[in-house]
């Protein structure tokens, strides 16, 4: 199994529980995507920092980019299941 796939997943996932905290929040649902991008920055930043195996960036800038596009991801996932699987949509 590549690590790579695995740890880039993970930060997926983390920022799309914080997604649902936010979510959960008064605060404006505009702000889910940026909260989302930073989230992941920082994850990819720390999982750097503390030498996850397999992290696909070598350096700071990378890790963070990656983390960020990983918290970018999540809201699209969001978006791809809320839009298939969401009955209460109009068509």
């Amino acid at each position: 199994m590549n690590l790579e796939t695995v740890t880039v997943t993970g930060i997926v996932v983390l920022c799309f529980v914080v997604g649902e905290i936010v979510k959960a929040t008064p605060l404006d649902d505009k702000w889910i995507p940026v909260i989302c991008g930073i989230s992941g920055a920082l994850l990819g930043l720390i999982s750097y920092i503390i030498g996850i195996p397999d992290m696909p960036a070598q350096d700071v800038i990378n890790a963070m980019a990656v983390g960020a596009a990983s918290g970018f991801a999540s809201t699209g996932v969001h978006q791809v299941y809320k839009q298939l699987f969401d009955k209460n949509s109009v068509n």
